[in-house]
């Protein structure tokens, strides 16, 4: 069983909460007699006339129409998963009741952050990667620790690492030496109580946050990898959380990728929304489907339906287009993918024809962006700074995140046709024109 975290209160229900769910649950309309919902009194503007239902989760009818959603999502590339003898965790549909509608990903990953763990106890995060996760994890007082990726002509995750990183934070693997209930309630770290770290110990690891793929590498994770990793989450008691939002727009990939989201055999959080899917940064819609052994979703749903009650994140302006937006992410998907798809041609074929040019791209499997590769003599912060004073483009050098040596640009692939050949030039001249003494 998952050892969740002591900050999220999940005492048993009163008399009274009890018996109004048992009469919920049968059918029966339970009125209030403190009901501080003005539009259920036909108070509400008539710009939002429609009545506000606080289910936590998000309202049944939108997690009905997400689940169908995955359903048809996951269907379509069955038979491909068959040819390629991949795993079909498709065949593990969604259960509304195991999705969780939030108004982001990064507001996904605070509640987890709150559910998993406990203050001082650590999440593990790739690197390189993107700097959000990191500032978030800060703000819930949540340390991180990275597992290193590297490049041999495409990104890979150091799997010997990982498992040394496990056993240094995490002790004795759950195999070896399972800890009793007694033991479990009595490691809870109390409020008030000195963390592991202060204590001079390695923080535990809750959870691995895996990008699905990468950003900025655009690496998806590869079937090895999967099975080490869920592998040693098993034994050591870590979680998952699968952030793949970038998960449909495949680049040049290595072999047909999977999605983490229904994985069975480990507690896994997958993330998604509809800011990527869509390319609409402003339909703040983001969604968390639990899965994994039955008693850990079930544990892991009462911890969440407490974190989602106090914040009750989505409103009925937005719940009451989901279909609306349901019905164009497939649309909006292929769009943005003929473009960065499009735009990654033009750059290889920008590079062939540059004779003098000493820039390379790394190889991108997904995602909107790609790394592009400078002699690692030049200072990043010079081709930086020159790009917005020659030609007011600023720029993300790769210690943006993390990245291991110097000589590194993460190049958006989203930009039209014309304007990507304009930032490429510029950055192709800045280059070019550097000292290379």
């Amino acid at each position: 069983m998952f050892r969740f975290s002591s900050r999220v209160n999940i005492s048993q229900p009163n008399p009274i909460a009890v018996e109004s769910a048992r009469l919920k649950a049968a059918g029966i309309k339970v009125g209030q007699l403190n009901d501080s919902n003005p539009t259920r009194h036909k108070l509400a503007p008539s710009c939002l006339d429609s009545v506000y239902l606080a289910d936590p989760k998000g309202p049944l009818f939108a997690r009905k129409l997400l689940s169908e959603h995955i359903a048809r999502r996951d269907n379509a590339r069955r038979d491909n998963a068959r040819r390629e003898s991949v795993r079909e965790d498709s065949d593990n549909p969604a259960n509304p009741d195991n999705l969780y509608i939030l108004s982001s990903t990064s507001q996904a990953y605070a509640w987890l952050f709150a559910v998993l763990c406990n203050a001082g106890e650590a999440v593990a995060i790739p690197k390189p990667g993107y700097p959000l996760i990191e500032s978030i994890a800060g703000i819930s007082a949540v340390e991180t620790v990275a597992y290193g990726q590297f490049y041999d002509g495409s990104w890979a995750t150091d799997l010997g690492v990982l498992r040394e990183l496990f056993e240094k934070h995490n002790g004795r693997s759950s195999a070896n030496a399972a800890e009793s209930e007694e033991e479990a309630m009595f490691s809870e770290v109390l409020p008030g109580a000195p963390s592991e770290t202060q204590l001079g110990k390695p923080p535990r690891i809750k959870a691995i946050v895996l990008i699905n793929p990468n950003n900025p590498t655009g690496a998806y994770i590869k079937k090895v990898e999967r099975e080490t990793i869920v592998s040693l989450c098993r034994e050591y008691g870590v979680a998952i959380i699968a952030d793949e939002v970038f998960f449909d727009y495949e680049l040049e990939v290595l072999q047909s990728p999977e999605r983490l989201a229904g994985e069975n055999r480990v507690l896994t959080f997958a993330l998604d929304g509809l800011s990527k899917s869509m390319a609409a940064p402003h339909a703040k819609v983001g969604w968390i489907r639990v899965s994994g052994p039955e008693k850990d979703v079930e544990k892991a749903c009462e911890y969440l339906d407490v974190v989602a009650d106090d914040f009750l994140p989505v409103s009925s302006a937005v719940a009451d287009r989901f279909e609306e937006f349901m019905q164009s992410v497939d649309a909006q998907t292929r769009k943005v993918s003929c473009r960065t798809r499009q735009n990654l041609k033009t750059l290889r074929k920008m590079l062939e024809e540059d004779e003098n040019s000493v820039v390379s791209v790394l190889r991108a499997e997904g995602g909107w962006s790609v790394l592009a590769r400078i002699p690692s003599v030049f200072d990043e912060n010079e081709v930086a700074l020159r790009l917005l004073s020659e030609y007011r483009l600023a720029s993300q050098p790769g210690y943006f995140f993390d990245m291991v040596g110097d000589g590194y640009f993460a190049l958006s692939l989203l930009a039209e046709s014309e304007e990507f050949k304009r930032n490429v030039e510029a950055f192709l001249n800045v280059v070019n024109s550097m000292p290379q003494s």
